[in-house]
This record gives structure tokens, C-alpha cells and sequence, in this order.
């Protein structure tokens, strides 16, 4: 069972968190299934916290600085370093495959996809990119997706893993640039598995809304 820290001053790891971020839901949704509790610091990224500049220069959320010090960047990392301390749901241990398989296609997630996705969704941002042929790339990605989830419920097996919370933020905002779009398309399985997602408890759970964290200011506590 995960332990709360009991130390006289009750220290707890911060986390900047900015809410819409994909990489902030899947490390909050981590967090909060670990029960591993921690003091959110919400982030405008327009006006980011010396804090958090600090503690990690490139300025991107999640950060999360443990009660050591010790600083973890990537959102990913911050995944597995609460599943590690504890998974009670088996998140680390798929029904099918292996973590280093769930690893595996959690990177091309956060690779090739997240990159057409970027050119999807902001395309004011990329000048000279084309949004429609980004979208008909990062749809390759889904319809792999869709195909794995003929055999099984969620992406490596029946069981809800780490690839699942890991990609369905991504999944979810690129099917939300054209909801219309995203429903015309041949991936039954993919939709069921999406709305499965953002159905479960734990999703819920780490969608609140937080005033943005001022210095000064106590964060709240996550999960709540």
C-alpha cells in the first residue's frame, strides 16, 4: 500500500501541472492511481513561475521536484517514478507484452505522432507545414491503434496499462481539433477505447480546476 509521508513538516513532492497538457494529465493520472500525494503548483504558461524556471530551465510542464530535491522533467519518468513506489491497478504489468513493449509504443506516441499532431492542431504555429497531410499522417498511428484493439479491450490486453494512460491524452486532443472528422473515420475500437478513457474514475479525478499557483502560495493537494 502506498504510504503517506508522515515527517513533522509534511513535506511533499511539488508538481507543476498546467491542466489542458497532455504530459501533465498522464502524470497526474499516475500520481493519483500510485496514491502518491504531492502539492500542485498549477502553471500559465504564458507567465511561468521563477519556481519552476528553476528547477527545470526549459520551462515545460510536468515538473516534479521530490522531497530531496531531486527534479524529474519528463512526464513519463514522473509516471514510473510513482507506479514504481506503488501500482495498485498492475499498470507496469500489462496482460500482454512487456514494459519495454508498452515503452516501445508509448515512444512513437510521443514521437512521430505527437509531432503531426503539433502540425494538426496549430498550424499558425508551423509556417509552411500542411495541417491536412499532418492529420492524414498521425492517423496512420490511430488506425495501428484501432488494429491492435481488435484483439483486446485496451492496447496490451483487457487490462488498463501504462501505454493507455500514457497516449489517450494525445488521442483525445487530436481527435478534438475536428470531432466530426475524427468520428467519420473507421476506428470503432479506437473511439470505444477513447471514451472508455475518459470515463474511468481516475480521469475525472485529475481534471479539477486549480487557480494558477502565485509565489508565496501554498499549492493545493493532489489528488484531492
Amino acid at each position: 500500500m502506498a504510504q503517506e509521508d508522515d515527517s513533522p513538516t509534511d513535506l511533499k513532492p511539488v508538481l507543476y501541472s498546467f491542466r489542458r497538457c497532455p504530459y501533465a494529465m498522464r502524470a497526474r493520472m499516475a500520481i493519483a492511481a500510485s496514491g502518491q500525494h504531492c502539492e500542485l503548483r498549477e502553471v500559465v504558461l504564458r507567465d511561468k513561475p521563477a519556481e519552476l524556471l528553476a528547477a527545470s530551465p526549459k520551462g515545460t510542464v510536468p515538473v516534479l521536484v521530490d522531497v530531496d530535491g531531486s527534479v524529474i522533467e519528463q512526464s513519463l519518468d514522473i509516471m514510473l517514478w510513482a507506479l514504481r513506489r506503488d501500482d495498485p491497478d498492475g499498470w507496469l504489468r500489462p496482460a500482454r507484452g512487456t514494459l519495454d513493449d508498452m515503452l516501445s509504443l508509448v515512444a512513437e506516441c510521443d514521437g512521430d505522432f505527437k509531432r503531426h499532431l503539433d502540425g494538426y492542431k496549430y498550424p499558425e504555429r508551423h509556417p509552411g507545414r500542411d495541417a491536412p497531410a499532418h492529420r492524414e499522417q498521425g492517423a496512420l498511428f490511430l488506425a495501428r491503434l484501432d488494429a491492435r484493439l481488435q484483439a483486446s479491450r485496451c492496447l496490451h490486453g483487457d487490462q488498463v496499462a501504462l501505454t493507455d494512460i500514457a497516449i489517450a491524452p494525445f488521442v483525445r486532443q487530436f481527435a478534438q481539433v475536428d470531432a466530426a472528422w475524427f468520428h467519420a473515420q473507421p476506428w470503432p475500437r479506437l473511439r470505444e477505447w477513447l471514451t472508455a478513457r475518459l470515463n474511468a474514475p481516475v480521469f475525472g479525478q485529475v481534471m479539477d480546476k486549480y487557480p494558477p499557483w502565485r509565489a508565496g502560495e501554498s499549492g493545493v493537494r493532489f489528488p484531492p
